[in-house]
C-alpha cells in the first residue's frame, strides 16, 4: 500500500498538468474564432486635380466636385414664315376639285347658255352660301359680258369668272391686321391689343395660340390672356401654345373667375412688359344667349381703360353657312367685329360665305384657317383664294 502512494501522486500531477493544457489550447481556439476587423486603409493626401481649362500643372486640391448638369429647358419652336400659308389653301381647294368652281365653268362652257343655264349658275352660288345679292350681281356681270365679248373658249371663259369672282370677294378691303404698339397718353408704349369673339366650337382657342405663332413668326412680342374661365382645358390649351413658342399666358387659378378681370391683367402685364400684342381668349357664347353678350361687352369696357382696342376678331366656322351670318350680326353689334377669321375654309364647297359675310358685316376676312397644322392659319388674299376655287 504504502508502495502504491508514490504512483496515485503521480498519476494526481499528470492529471493535473493535463487539464491546464486542455484549457490552454481551447481559450487558445477561441481567441482564433473572434473575427478581427480588417486593418485601416492607410489615409491619403486628397488628389490634387486640375480645374477644366486651367493650364497644366494648376492644380487644386480637394476632392473631385460633382458638376450639376442643369436641366433642360424647353424647347421653343420657330414657327413657320407666314408668307406662301395662302398658296397651302389654293392647293388645297384644287386638289378637292372645288366643286363651286368647277360647277361655274362648266357651265359657262357651255355652246348655248339659256335661261335654265343662267338659273343653274345663281342656284350653284346660293348654296355655295354667296347669298342672294352678290349672288345676283354676278350673274348679270356675266350675262352681260358673256353676250358682248362672245367668249366660249375655256381658257377665256375662266379669265371671265375669275376677273368676276375677283372683284366680288372685293381685293380692295383692308386686310391688315392692326398689331403695331402705340404711344399712350404719357409717352410710354402701348401693346396693340386683340380680343377673339365667336360662338362654341369655331376653334377660338387654337385660333388664338395659332395667331400668337403668326405674330412669333413676324418677330413681335405676345402676351396671351386667358379670359374663358369657364372651361380649365381652354386655359390649359392656350398656355400651351403659348410654352411651345415661348409666349406667357395670363390665367385666373380658379375656375368661374371674371374674365373681363383676366383680361385687363392680361393687357396690364403686356404694357408692363413692353409687349407688341395682347391677345385676350374668351369663351364660346350663342348669340341669342343675351347675358352672355353683355358679359362680352363688359370684356370689351374693361379692357380700354388700360388700353384702347385694335382689333375684335370674329372667329367663325365656314361650314356654318348662313347661320354663321346670324351670328356674325349680332356679335358685329355688341362687340364691334373689326375683322373676320374663317375656320374650316379648306374643307368645304361652301366659299361663298366669304363674300357674304364681308357684305353682312362690312368689315374684311382677314385670317382663315387651313387646316389642323399649327401653322395652318394665313392671312386671307382674294387673288389666290378664287384661284384656288377655280382649281389653278
Amino acid at each position: 500500500m504504502n508502495d502504491l502512494l508514490p504512483l496515485w501522486i503521480v498519476l494526481g500531477v499528470l492529471l493535473v498538468v493535463g487539464l491546464v493544457t486542455l484549457g490552454t489550447v481551447s481559450v487558445r481556439r477561441r481567441r482564433r474564432d473572434v473575427v478581427e476587423p480588417p486593418p485601416a486603409a492607410p489615409v491619403e493626401p486628397p488628389e490634387s486635380r486640375e480645374p477644366a481649362g486651367a493650364p497644366p500643372g494648376t492644380a487644386t486640391e480637394g476632392p473631385p466636385v460633382a458638376e450639376e448638369v442643369p436641366a433642360a429647358a424647353p424647347a421653343v419652336e420657330r414657327p413657320e414664315p407666314v408668307g406662301g400659308r395662302l398658296v397651302r389653301l389654293r392647293e388645297r381647294l384644287a386638289r378637292s376639285g372645288s366643286p363651286l368652281g368647277a360647277r361655274l365653268l362648266s357651265v359657262l362652257s357651255r355652246d348655248h347658255l339659256t335661261e335654265e343655264d343662267w338659273d343653274e349658275l345663281e342656284e350653284t352660288l346660293l348654296l355655295a352660301d354667296v347669298g342672294a345679292g352678290p349672288a345676283g350681281e354676278l350673274i348679270d356681270a356675266l350675262r352681260t359680258k358673256v353676250r358682248v365679248l362672245g367668249v366660249r373658249d375655256a381658257a377665256s371663259v375662266r379669265d371671265l369668272l375669275r376677273t368676276e369672282l375677283v372683284a366680288l370677294v372685293d381685293p380692295s378691303l383692308d386686310r391688315s391686321l392692326a398689331t403695331s404698339p402705340r404711344a399712350g397718353e404719357d409717352g410710354s408704349p402701348v401693346p396693340a391689343v386683340v380680343l377673339v369673339v365667336g360662338v362654341n366650337g369655331t376653334g377660338k382657342t387654337t385660333t388664338v395660340g395659332k395667331l400668337a405663332r403668326v405674330l412669333v413668326a413676324e418677330d413681335r412680342s405676345v402676351v396671351l390672356g386667358a379670359a374663358d374661365t369657364f372651361r380649365a382645358a381652354a386655359a390649359d390649351q392656350l398656355e400651351t401654345w403659348g410654352s411651345r413658342v415661348g409666349v406667357p399666358t395670363v390665367r385666373s387659378d380658379r375656375d368661374g373667375a371674371d374674365p373681363a378681370a383676366v383680361a385687363f391683367d392680361a393687357v396690364r402685364r403686356g404694357r408692363t412688359e413692353g409687349a407688341d400684342v395682347v391677345l385676350v381668349d374668351t369663351a364660346g357664347r350663342l348669340q341669342n344667349k343675351q347675358g352672355l353678350m353683355d358679359e362680352l361687352g363688359k370684356i370689351r369696357r374693361v379692357i380700354t381703360k388700360e388700353a384702347p382696342l385694335s382689333e375684335v376678331l370674329l372667329v367663325l366656322d365656314a361650314t356654318t353657312g348662313q347661320n354663321g351670318l346670324n351670328q356674325a350680326r349680332v356679335f358685329g353689334e355688341v362687340a364691334g367685329v373689326t375683322g373676320i377669321v374663317l375656320t374650316k375654309l379648306d374643307g368645304t364647297a361652301r366659299g361663298g360665305i366669304v363674300v357674304a359675310v364681308q357684305r353682312e358685316l362690312g368689315v374684311p376676312v382677314k385670317l382663315v384657317g387651313l387646316g389642323e397644322g399649327p401653322d395652318d392659319l394665313a392671312p386671307f388674299d382674294a387673288e389666290q383664294f378664287v384661284d384656288g376655287l377655280l382649281g389653278d
